[in-house]
């Protein structure tokens, strides 16, 4: 991959960049509390939380670092960040 003068890169051409391996701790929903308000979704730095088709949302754990941001912002704790077993 070239990287362009000011840092551009083409896009999509991160995907093959995996880099959720280092994560200490993992988020896990609590579909029962969640309310779909999507703050996980917006809120998350790794663009990590899909949206299911269910209206509910999903971890790309090949991609999640284990920030927490997304379990600190949903208002109904609906995120638990858990220690990563390897």
């Amino acid at each position: 991959m070239t990287i362009l003068p000011g840092g551009v890169c083409e896009p999509r051409s991160t995907l093959g960049n995996k880099t959720g391996g280092w994560r200490t701790y993992r988020p896990i929903f609590d579909y029962d509390k969640c309310i779909k308000c999507k703050l996980c979704e917006l809120l998350c730095p790794d663009m990590a939380v899909l949206p299911k088709d269910d209206g509910f949302f999903e971890i790309d754990y090949d991609f999640c670092k284990g920030c927490g941001i997304c379990a600190n912002e949903c208002p109904k704790d609906a995120i638990e960040m858990v220690l990563e077993e390897k």
